[in-house]
């Protein structure tokens, strides 16, 4: 028990507590001082550059100055930067090969910072989920949705996917279909919703919006109405043309269809009368058909 207690208090004493606690300060001093530079390149950049561009120069600060105080506190406690680096290399090796996964995620989050088909603040779409990008980091992509839900995309998914970027352009374009009936006259829709577009503030002046025929639906002749307005007004500008639009051809008598079936025997045959009658109704023709036959 003595040779134990004794053994005990030598490996305590043995330890070089100065260089550790040197050390430890380092790492500290690196962090602090780390933050510190990060944050003034970021209020710095945040007149002058992108929010993308802000964030990625802070984490290389951050990430620079905290490597060097970390590299100079290991040098303090005594550790050779040969066989660290060594040790470092082995375990990237290891790494690499037990996580494929998230090296190609790391290697694609390069090629998204390199190529930067978006932004912070972009609103992107990725298959079915369309976001703000809230987020770029090395594994992933955040993005918040319209309903708040925050989604995380792999950087891998980002390269081999299509990637809509809503909001890259500082205009966006609104197709709306808009259904008439045969009997109507088209040109007369036409200025309808020209007139529209030229009250709605909403709507840019140039490019000037305009009025297509696409097709002769089953129950309508369809038209689409297309019109010009800023990015951050879309959901604004879709939904108040459309109770517009709504208004001014109900205004006008214009009538809207839905679908309906006609009955037709053929191009040498009169058009027949379809009557829906009441019980005491059939029975009497019933009655009369009847005689008739008689």
């Amino acid at each position: 028990m003595e040779a134990f207690k004794t053994g005990a208090m030598n490996v305590f004493t043995d330890i070089a507590w100065g260089q550790w606690i040197s050390a430890g300060f380092l790492l500290v001093l690196g962090s602090i001082l780390g933050s510190l530079a990060a944050r003034s390149v970021a209020r710095v950049m945040s007149t002058r550059s992108s929010r993308h561009h802000t964030v990625m120069f802070r984490r290389l600060v951050f990430y620079v100055i905290f490597i060097l105080f970390g590299v100079a506190a290991l040098r303090e406690a005594g550790f050779s930067l040969d066989v660290v680096l060594g040790a470092a290399g082995i375990l990237t090796v290891a790494i690499g090969f037990a996580s494929q996964t998230s090296a190609s995620n790391m290697i694609s989050g390069l090629f998204l910072l390199v190529e930067k088909p978006f932004e912070i603040g972009n609103v992107i779409e990725v298959g079915t989920t369309v976001g703000e990008v809230v987020g770029i980091d090395m594994l992933s992509v955040k993005l918040r949705t319209r309903d708040n839900l925050y989604v995380r995309i792999p950087n891998e998914m980002l390269i081999k996917t299509p990637v809509v970027n809503r909001s890259r352009f500082p205009i966006r374009r609104i197709d709306l279909m808009v259904g008439i009936a045969y009997a109507e006259d088209v040109q007369k829709v036409e200025t309808l919703l020209l007139a529209l577009a030229e009250k709605d503030p909403a709507c840019l002046e140039e490019p000037k919006a305009f009025v297509l025929v696409t097709a002769f639906g089953p129950s309508s002749v369809d038209l689409q109405f297309s019109f010009w307005v800023p990015k951050d007004k879309v959901l604004e500008g879709k939904s108040g043309m459309l109770v517009a639009i709504k208004k001014t051809l109900d205004r006008q008598g214009i009538e809207i269809p839905f679908p309906h079936t006609s009955i037709y025997a053929g191009s040498h045959s009169e058009p027949f009368r379809v009557q829906l009658m009441g019980p005491e109704k059939a029975i009497e023709k019933e009655r009369l058909d009847v005689l008739k036959d008689n």
